[in-house]
């Protein structure tokens, strides 16, 4: 199995896709520590998973965040995973200044203390990965609001990581994984963009599938395949970069 014996923290675990990329983890041998703000969403992946590891604790809060990793010990897989309350569906000049920074600072915020934390630790050992998540939106993406900037930061923020640690054996590395219909509901949706309803789901999703490539959207399980692949060992010149699942859609 290509995880083995490694050690991984999925922070944001309770979502769709840190469930799914949580589940293909363990599924590869590692010893998964599962850690969100809800307790429930938690618990049902944790359900899936033999002795996962379950912490209720905020990415934002630094403290927290560096206690629970102390606790933790020697960490191979760091993965951050966490909403960033994106908001969407509104051009930038009809957008509250709140609405716009939210992902910007949350998203910047809980990528650098999970990754710092995490990298810290992986540098000292001489080993480790440090994976995270957007939406590969950074070169431009209309009615999106603050997620292009957000995913321009991250995108940085992975880059500079890579070559800060890569020479004391860290990698760090990003999946762009934008639209995966797995996880489109009305709710989740409307949390973002409040126009949404059961119409506008499937016509985003068909949207989507045209502007790819393959003509075919992602799904859940091949996001979770590529982050395991990224986090194995056979992934080991993969540094300071973004792996496209997006289904072949151009990210310029």
């Amino acid at each position: 199995m290509l995880l083995t014996d490694k050690t991984a923290i999925v922070y944001g675990a309770g979502g769709s896709i840190g469930g799914a990329v949580a589940r293909a983890f363990a599924a590869e041998g590692a010893r998964v520590h599962l850690v969100g703000r809800t307790r429930e969403t938690l618990d049902v992946v944790a359900a899936d998973i033999k002795d996962a590891e379950v912490a209720v604790v905020d990415a934002l809060d630094e403290t927290a965040m560096e206690e629970h990793l102390a606790g933790v010990g020697d960490v191979d897989i760091s993965f951050n995973l966490v909403t960033r309350g994106d908001v969407q569906g509104a051009p930038l000049t009809d957008m509250a200044v709140d609405d716009f920074l939210r992902p910007v600072i949350n998203g910047a915020r809980a990528n650098f203390i999970t990754a710092r934390a995490a990298g810290r630790r992986m540098a000292e050992r001489g080993s480790g990965v440090i994976l995270t998540l957007n939406s590969g939106s950074a070169h431009g993406s209309p009615m999106m609001g603050g997620t292009g900037p957000a995913d321009a930061a991250i995108d940085t923020l992975v880059r500079n990581l890579a070559i800060e640690l890569g020479p004391r054996g860290v990698r760090a590395v990003g999946l762009w994984a934008a639209g995966v219909p797995e996880t489109f509901t009305v709710e989740k949706l409307s949390a973002v963009n409040p126009a949404i309803d059961e119409a506008a789901v499937q016509g985003i999703v068909e949207g989507l599938a045209t502007m790819r490539m393959t003509r075919r959207n992602p799904t859940l399980a091949e996001v979770a395949a590529t982050a395991v692949f990224a986090a194995s060992d056979h992934a080991a010149g993969l540094t300071g970069t973004f792996v496209n699942v997006t289904g072949g859609m151009v990210v310029r």
